[in-house]
């Protein structure tokens, strides 16, 4: 079984109080992620220690940073790479949000040198992809992800590939007022798979976890999760409440 994931991206949210309170209050909870399970954390980089420190000795319990550079050191003032990463122990990175991508202008071929430097040192991406209004008014969607996953995912070897984790994000269903159904997030996933099967072949794509992004929340993610393509959540805002994360990660399959 592919691994299921629900994975928190915290953004720029939180004081160092709040955010040792919410996850001191999601590890007491007491949940024990299955063999095939897995919560994960993306946590603003002050907040990596701290992290780390709430779960540690929890099994299937992870700590991702929400970016890093595409180089090992150097003069990169406030930059921080995976190097400085790995030192820390963080096991998981989120690599091309769509808020990266809109507002730092952040290519699919500059996201294809972050990836291969985070797999360089052993940290496994979480590389989101998805389509703006614009394309899916369109209907050009199916293309247009398909773009992303080629142009910075398919110089991987079939190995490579399997230890990166696919975020997909209807970027239009997130704070439109326009909502993603759960056999909307199931048809894209199933095409995210077919490409790469196109590429990979179709048991490499089958290994692939494909998490959704769409304003995942407790009152829907059991429905969303069940879909037979969808392996998880990158969750935002609800990830922020102990309670809301608490229920989504007890929803994984």
């Amino acid at each position: 079984m592919r691994k299921q994931i629900a994975a928190a991206n915290w953004k720029m949210n939180l004081t160092v109080d709040k955010a040792e309170t919410l996850i001191n209050d999601i590890v007491a909870a007491g949940i024990q992620p299955g063999q095939d399970q897995a919560a994960v954390f993306a946590v603003p980089f002050p907040y990596l220690q701290l992290a780390q420190k709430a779960i540690e000795g929890k099994h299937n319990y992870f700590i991702a940073a929400e970016n890093c550079y595409s180089k090992k050191s150097g003069a990169y003032t406030g930059e921080v790479s995976v190097e400085m990463l790995q030192s820390l122990g963080i096991q998981y990175v989120v690599l091309g949000h769509s808020e990266r991508r809109e507002y730092f202008q952040e290519s699919n071929q500059f996201l294809a040198e972050k990836l291969n430097i985070a797999l360089e040192y052993n940290i496994t991406p979480i590389f989101c992809c998805g389509e703006p209004l614009s394309i899916r008014e369109a209907g050009t969607q199916n293309e247009f992800v398909a773009t992303q996953l080629e142009e910075s995912l398919f110089h991987f070897s079939k190995d490579d590939i399997q230890k990166i984790v696919i975020a997909y994000e209807p970027i239009w269903a997130i704070g439109t007022g326009k909502t993603a159904t759960s056999e909307q997030a199931q048809e894209m996933h199933a095409h995210l798979r077919k490409v790469l099967a196109g590429k990979f072949g179709k048991e490499v794509a089958g290994n692939i976890s494909i998490l959704y992004g769409g304003s995942v929340k407790a009152s829907n993610a059991k429905e969303i999760f069940s879909q037979p393509d969808v392996d998880g959540g990158l969750v935002g805002g609800a990830s922020l409440i102990a309670d809301e994360f608490i229920t989504i990660i007890k929803s994984l399959k």
